[in-house]
């Protein structure tokens, strides 16, 4: 097995660790209390956004795992579905460093090392992506 297909596998596999982070996402930044302050269909909203959200990382991660050697390829269609993999991260992970204000929710150590983590994951993603759409 090629370096490009295990690497691929195991960034499969990082889509559904970064799932874990989404469980945790609602209770540890109190989503309850502070979405109940907005109007119903705002909640809706933030709530349903969410699942896309969660729905695409599963798809990207069933995707890989179900189609390694047709990404690892170098064709035409898992290249590009590679492309946008890595552009996903790579914009996941600008909102992580530049964006988001996370330190009133970086309370205990745990939550520390989930935030790093979690931006280690998104780096390894976009290598792993990027990577696979340019060999």
């Amino acid at each position: 097995m090629k370096t490009v297909e295990l690497t691929l596998y195991l960034g499969g596999v990082i889509h559904f660790f970064i799932l874990f982070a989404s469980v945790m996402a609602p209770k540890v930044m109190k989503w309850d209390e502070y979405l109940e302050k907005l109007p119903r269909m705002l909640r809706q909203m933030f709530w349903v956004y969410g699942v896309f959200i969660v729905l695409v990382i599963v798809s990207f991660g069933t995707l890989t795992l179900m189609n390694v050697a047709e990404m690892a390829s170098g064709q035409g269609l898992g290249r590009g579905l590679c492309a946008v993999i890595a552009v996903f991260w790579a914009a996941r992970l600008a909102v992580q460093l530049f964006i988001f204000d996370v330190g009133p929710f970086l309370t205990n150590w745990f939550y520390r090392l989930g935030y790093h983590l979690l931006t280690l994951a998104f780096v390894i993603l976009v290598s792993i992506y990027g990577y696979a759409s340019v060999q």
